[in-house]
């Protein structure tokens, strides 16, 4: 080989890895000032230069963030909600599309058509409707409006049935000719093939729960219902900002996302390619 050759490559490499180092700094930038702006007081958030170094202001910003909106109650709101909702609708979402995916009934087709189409209604729209059941019912300001609302997500059940057509349909016949029962062939044949899938939902119902804003907003009417969307919204005032509470409200409720994505990471990929069955 050539040194024009060896200089060549080693030329394109040096700039693949300035170029993947650049996407890491900009990509983690935001987070280490995040950080740093926890530690700090507000009046270090804008300076100029702007403050880079970690202070020692954390602890009289998080309790000032408690005095503001209690802030421990708010983590077991949400951390309850989502946990409970990532629960519940696992269960809700995989079985409509085990449903779906492996039983052949009158409608089938349609009704994922109509799972598919409704995908296409803004969540707003629905805003008004759901406000009105829950206020009928006397469950406004309650975790039932919190959770059970939204547990049926068609992209959870799209996501589901494309991972369960991928599974042998001849594993459940077997199962069924043996007289496993449907329950036991789900819970116990199923659902141990669909570890990434399951991952990988569960990372998005986490998510979409934890960042959700909207509903909570209008479902909630007292400060100790609020989960950390509506909370740390409620920091923002007209005039006034403390963007120590703000950052450290930030950091903190970005620290359980991060968590619970590590735990199931090793899994997300393969159940977002739809490939859990080998």
């Amino acid at each position: 080989m050539s040194n024009s050759l060896k200089q060549r490559k080693l030329t394109s490499k040096l700039v693949l890895y300035i170029t993947l180092l650049a996407g890491l700094v900009i990509s983690i930038f935001p987070f280490y000032w995040m950080f740093v702006g926890s530690t700090n007081h507000t009046s270090k958030m804008f300076t100029n230069p702007p403050t880079l170094t970690f202070g020692g202001q954390f602890l009289t910003n998080l309790t000032n963030l408690n005095d503001s909106i209690g802030i421990y109650r708010v983590l077991f709101n949400s951390l309850f909600v989502s946990l409970v909702y990532v629960l519940l609708a696992l269960i809700v979402n995989t079985m409509a599309a085990y449903a779906l995916s492996k039983f052949e009934f009158k409608g089938q087709k349609t009704i994922f058509m109509i799972l598919i189409v409704s995908m296409m209604i803004p969540y707003q729209a629905t805003m008004i409707p759901l406000f009105k059941l829950m206020a009928n019912f006397n469950f406004l300001n309650t975790y039932f409006a919190l959770i059970v609302p939204s547990l049926c997500l068609p992209f959870a059940i799209f996501l589901m049935r494309q991972n369960l057509l991928a599974f042998p349909t001849a594993l459940i016949e077997a199962a069924r000719i043996d007289g496993a029962g449907e329950i036991r062939i789900f819970l116990r044949i199923v659902l141990p093939s669909m570890k990434p899938a399951l991952a990988a939902t569960a990372i998005y119902l986490f998510m979409a729960q934890w960042n959700n804003f909207m509903w909570p907003l209008v479902a909630t009417t007292s400060n100790d219902m609020y989960t950390f969307p509506v909370a740390l919204s409620s920091l923002i005032g007209i005039s006034i900002i403390d963007y120590g509470q703000v950052m450290t409200g930030i950091t903190i409720a970005t620290i359980p996302i991060i968590i619970f994505f590590l735990l199931l990471q090793k899994h997300f990929i393969a159940g977002m390619l739809g490939s859990s069955v080998k």
